[in-house]
């Protein structure tokens, strides 16, 4: 195309210079070849005919001679169309090239095309001969179904049943095999572990106090203490004795031993001579109004003592006279072993065994800490287990806690594992080398049975037992009984004594009769002109 292009412009380049060459060639339009100055852009040459200009009507218009185009403008001419031409060469290369690259792109895209068309067409053949299966399988799994529940007279969930029912039985053989087999493997080593346990509970469980079994204390600051309670030819420390009936003890120290087998006797005694210490005013008067003051004051007493052992053993929360109740335990022995540091060390025991066997700690805690407290009711009649449910009933406490207090003794069978821990730590407790003799147990009956002999006989007021049994104090009303009926009165006792107390050795039985007159004298009778002199 080009080519042909460029044998018709050379030809026309040709001709117009012939003709210019030829002047006189008449008739002939010359041509004369513009080339535009966008044919860089758009390649492509514009030819313009020059027209004849025209004269007026019925003359004739000579168009004048072109002058001649110079040789080296035409050079210039071919060569910028031969530069233009070659550009239009390159331009169509690289267009075919582009096409040949989109033909080949397309017929890629086509073949992608026509192979996705076939794999969708195969995807929906397999899929279809799927769903023929599938379906061709379950009809065949109904039938199997069907045929086997006909065989076998059960249906799908009977079938179910059956097997879970098989499955179990043989479950529960293997767990009943195991149980029998740890059941076997504790038994041999049980006692090895009720070793290990009650080592470590006990352990757990030793007081640090050594308990007061009849005597207690008091350090004296001076001498000058010492003689004030004596008093003058000793009636300060007679008054003591007779208001607290225990009795005191003097040496060569500044310490006081206040003696009685009575714990209660003996901490009012101790709690009011502490007082008259403080207060420096000790005679006979003064004896008697703190003794009495102290005995009222014992409600505070056993309260705070029922807080310090809740608190020890980790209870609180407590009503409050089941907290003076077990105040008293801090008063009461067993056989020797005062309730008080028996109850915390049987509580710190239990429940240590509780905490490894994984019991209910809160109920063996507050069941072992309530187990004797039967023992402080004396107004009541019963056993001391009877007596601490009766009064744990009242209070309308847990009842797995007053099952433990009531089978404590055995004397019903255990209706908790707690019950048994509460067992072991009171046994643990009371059964331990040095923490109990029958001694002490047998001493404090006979102590009381002597004082219940004495107080039997009519217009006694009080009695109290010294010296182990070998001295009793007798206060007698002195408008019941006159001095020759004290004097009578001691022997009936004596004899009384060595009939019934059974006890070995001298007994000495002294009555004591007083006689008290008091005046009160009225503030207007007071003589004015002596208190004028006074003043």
């Amino acid at each position: 195309m080009f080519n042909s292009f460029l044998s018709k412009f050379k030809d026309i380049f040709s001709s117009s210079t012939k003709s210019s060459e030829n002047p006189a060639t008449a008739g002939s339009t010359p041509v004369i070849p513009v080339v535009t100055s966008d044919q860089t852009d758009n390649n492509r040459v514009v030819f313009s005919p020059k027209k004849t200009t025209k004269g007026t009507k019925g003359s004739k218009v000579t168009t004048p001679a072109p002058a001649p185009v110079p040789t080296a403008q035409i050079n210039q001419a071919l060569a910028e169309a031969q530069s233009t031409l070659q550009n239009a060469k390159r331009l169509e290369t690289e267009a075919k090239t582009k096409e040949a690259e989109i033909f080949q792109r397309l017929k890629s895209l086509d073949d992608k095309e026509q192979y996705l068309i076939q794999k969708e067409k195969t995807l929906d053949a397999q899929t279809v001969s799927v769903k023929t299966k599938t379906d061709q399988l379950d009809e065949i799994y109904r039938k199997q179904l069907e045929k086997l529940e006909t065989i076998s007279g059960l249906d799908v969930a009977k079938a179910k049943q059956l097997i879970i029912s098989s499955t179990e039985k043989k479950m529960s053989d293997w767990i009943a095999k195991k149980i029998e087999e740890t059941k076997e493997d504790l038994h041999q080593r049980e006692e090895e572990l009720a070793k290990e346990i009650l080592a470590e509970s006990i352990q757990h469980g030793i007081t640090d106090t050594v308990a007061e079994y009849t005597v207690s204390t008091i350090s004296l600051p001076d001498d000058k203490i010492k003689g004030k309670i004596i008093g003058r030819e000793g009636r300060n420390i007679r008054a003591f004795e007779k208001a607290t009936g225990v009795e005191l003890e003097l040496d060569e120290t500044n310490d006081i031993r206040i003696s009685s087998f009575d714990s209660t006797r003996r901490e009012i005694a101790k709690q009011s001579l502490e007082k008259l210490i403080r207060d420096g005013r000790i005679q006979p008067v003064k004896i008697e109004q703190v003794v009495a003051q102290t005995k009222t004051e014992m409600d505070k007493i056993l309260l705070s003592e029922g807080k310090r052992i809740c608190q020890e053993v980790g209870v609180f929360n407590l009503p409050v006279e089941i907290i003076k109740t077990i105040g008293k335990f801090k008063f009461r022995f067993s056989y020797g072993q005062n309730l008080a540091k028996h109850t915390v060390e049987a509580t710190k025991i239990a429940v240590n065994i509780a905490n490894e066997l994984h019991a209910d700690v809160n109920t063996v805690r507050l069941g072992t800490l309530l187990h004797d407290i039967g023992k402080v009711i004396t107004d009541q009649e019963g056993t001391h287990v009877e007596l601490g449910v009766d009064l744990l009933r009242q209070h309308k406490l847990p009842q797995a806690v007053i099952n433990a207090v009531a089978e404590h003794h055995e004397e019903k069978a255990f209706s908790s594992v707690e019950s048994a821990i509460v067992y072991v730590g009171d046994a643990a407790s009371g059964a331990r080398p040095g923490a109990r003799y029958e001694v002490h147990e047998e001493y404090l009956k006979r102590m009381k049975n002597i004082e219940e002999v004495a107080r039997g006989f009519p217009g006694v007021l009080s009695v109290a037992a010294y010296q182990a049994g070998r001295e009793v104090m007798v206060i007698v009303e002195p408008n019941q009984v006159s001095d020759s009926e004290a004097t009578v009165l001691s022997q009936n006792i004596a004899d009384k004594l060595d009939e019934e107390a059974k006890w070995a050795g001298q007994i000495k039985v002294t009555c004591i009769r007083e006689t008290r007159t008091s005046s009160i004298i009225v503030g207007s009778k007071i003589n004015k002109s002596a208190v004028k002199n006074n003043e």
